[in-house]
C-alpha cells in the first residue's frame, strides 16, 4: 500500500520522537536478556511462527530469528498506529534513480528505475533484485528505499518495477495492471535477465506486488528464471482480504486506496473514452472501495464476470504449491489488510521450496522493530538479505560453468523507450 491520506491529521513526529528517546535506554538491556545463541542447528524464537516445507533448509542461514520479535513501544502496540506510522513517518533514503520506460508487447508500458550508474560500477554478474511494490506504489516508497539501499549496499544490482501508472509509470493503452496479469512481470523478468545474462535474479515484493510476484512463481513453475524470492505482507486470499478490507477501521485504508486508484485512472481517462461492454467509468472514476474500481473497471479489463471471480481467480495462495524455486514468506499476525487466516499454511508446509515466518505484530507494511526502530527500515529487512544472499553463495558457482554451455535467449518484440 503507498503512502495515501487517510482522511485525517496523525500525530506530530516529535511526539514519537520522545517515544522513541525513551525506548533507547531500554533497547540495551532488553536485547541482550532475551537473545538465545545461535547452535549448529538453530531454533526460531517462541515469539515467531515458522513453519514450510524448506523450514530446516533456510532457518540455520536467518540467525536473527533467535532472537525475540520485540515491537517498538506504543507505536507496535496497535496495529493501526504501526501501519500509519510506517506509511507517514518512516524515513525515506535518498538514492539518485535512473528511469528506464520499457514498451511491452501489447503497447503498454512499465517503469524500471536503476540506481544511477550501477550499470558502470558494478560487474555484470553482481547478483539483480527486481522489487515490486504494494497497490498503487513505486520507487518512492519508504519500505522499497530502504530494501533497495539495503541490497545495493552488499553490491546487488537493484531495479524496482513501477507497474502501469503507478510510481509516474506512464499509461499508453486502456489497460492497468491487476493482481491477475502477469504479461508484464514476465516481460520485466526476460528482459533485465537478457541485459545480465551472467547474473541470478531474484525479487522481493511487497502486499499486491507479493500476489503478483507469487503467481508468477506459481505459472512459471520449473520454467521460472529467478533463483529465489520474498514474499511480504501477501494478501493470499484476495476473498478473504475483501471481506475484511470493509470492517471496522480498515474502511479508512480502503477509501485511502480506493481515492489513489480513482486518481491514477482520471489522469489517463482519455484513453477509456467511449469503452463499451460491461466497463463502468463513472463507477472507476469515483470509487470509494477498491471493490468498486476493481467492478468498474479492472475486473471487466482482464474479462472477468464479477469481483468476486476476479479475486478468487486472482489469489496467489492458489499458486503455492506449484512454486519451484526457493520462497520466503514473511507476514504479520496483526496485519489489517493481509488477513493471518488467509496464509495458505498447509500449501507452504507441503511444498520442499517454501518457508513462512509470521511475527505476532507488525501491521501492514510495518514491522517497527528491530535496531533501526522506529525510523529506520522495517525489522524484515535483515532477515530478507541473509535469506537471499544465503541463496546466492549456493548459486554462484554454478552460474559460470552454466553459461558456458548455453546461451540465454532473447525476447522479440521488446522496445525501450528513452526517457
Amino acid at each position: 500500500m503507498a503512502r495515501a491520506s487517510l482522511g485525517y491529521s496523525p500525530p506530530p513526529l516529535s511526539y514519537f520522537r520522545h517515544v522513541s528517546h525513551l525506548h533507547n535506554y531500554t533497547r540495551l538491556a532488553a536485547s541482550s536478556a532475551f537473545h538465545v545463541s545461535s547452535a549448529a542447528d538453530p531454533m526460531a524464537h517462541p515469539s515467531l511462527e515458522t513453519l514450510g516445507g524448506a523450514r530446516d533448509l533456510f532457518l540455520p542461514a536467518l540467525s536473527s530469528l533467535t532472537r525475540p520479535y520485540n515491537p517498538f513501544p506504543v507505536i507496535g502496540s496497535n496495529r493501526h498506529v504501526e501501519t500509519i506510522f510506517a506509511s507517514f513517518y518512516r524515513s525515506t533514503p535518498d538514492v539518485r534513480l535512473r528511469r528506464e520506460c520499457l514498451r511491452t508487447t501489447d503497447d503498454g508500458a512499465v517503469s524500471l528505475d536503476w540506481v544511477s550508474r550501477d550499470d558502470r560500477l558494478l560487474p555484470p554478474d553482481s547478483p539483480l533484485l527486481i522489487l515490486l511494490p504494494g497497490l498503487t506504489g513505486g520507487s518512492d516508497d519508504s519500505y522499497v528505499r530502504h530494501m533497495l539501499v539495503r541490497a545495493r549496499s552488499k553490491g546487488w544490482r537493484v531495479v524496482v518495477f513501477n507497474s502501469r501508472g503507478c510510481g509516474g509509470s506512464p499509461v499508453t493503452t486502456p489497460q492497468f495492471y491487476s493482481a491477475s496479469f502477469l504479461g508484464d512481470m514476465r516481460e520485466v523478468v526476460a528482459h533485465v535477465g537478457n541485459r545480465y545474462p551472467k547474473a541470478n535474479l531474484y525479487a522481493v515484493g511487497w502486499s499486491l506486488g507479493a500476489n503478483i510476484l507469487v503467481r508468477y512463481l506459481g505459472q512459471e513453475s520449473h520454467a521460472c528464471r529467478l533463483s529465489g524470492a520474498v514474499s511480504l505482507c501477501n494478501p493470499f486470499n484476495l476473498v478473504i482480504a475483501d471481506e475484511d478490507f470493509r470492517k471496522g477501521f480498515n474502511i479508512v485504508y480502503d477509501k485511502a486506496l480506493a481515492s489513489a486508484l480513482s486518481k491514477i485512472f482520471k489522469k489517463h481517462a482519455l484513453l477509456f473514452e467511449d469503452m463499451g461492454g460491461d466497463f463502468n467509468i463513472p463507477l472507476a472514476a469515483n470509487a470509494k472501495s477498491v471493490r468498486e474500481f476493481d467492478d468498474g473497471l479492472t475486473r471487466v479489463s482482464f474479462g472477468f464476470k464479477s469481483v468476486d471471480d476476479y479475486y478468487s481467480n486472482s489469489s496467489s495462495s492458489n499458486s503455492i504449491k506449484d512454486v519451484c524455486i526457493p520462497l520466503l514468506c514473511i507476514q504479520a499476525g496483526n496485519d489489517p489488510i493481509a488477513p493471518n487466516r488467509g496464509i495458505p499454511r498447509e500449501d507452504i508446509k507441503d511444498n520442499p521450496n517454501c518457508m513462512l515466518i509470521v511475527t505476532p505484530k507488525g501491521g501492514h507494511l510495518g514491522w517497527v522493530a528491530g535496531p533501526e526502530a522506529p525510523f529506520g527500515a522495517p525489522w524484515t529487512d535483515p532477515v530478507v538479505m541473509d535469506f537471499l544472499q544465503h541463496l546466492e553463495r549456493g548459486k554462484s558457482g554454478a552460474l559460470s560453468s552454466s553459461n558456458s554451455e548455453s546461451e540465454q535467449p532473447r525476447l522479440e518484440g521488446l522496445h525501450q523507450l528513452e526517457v
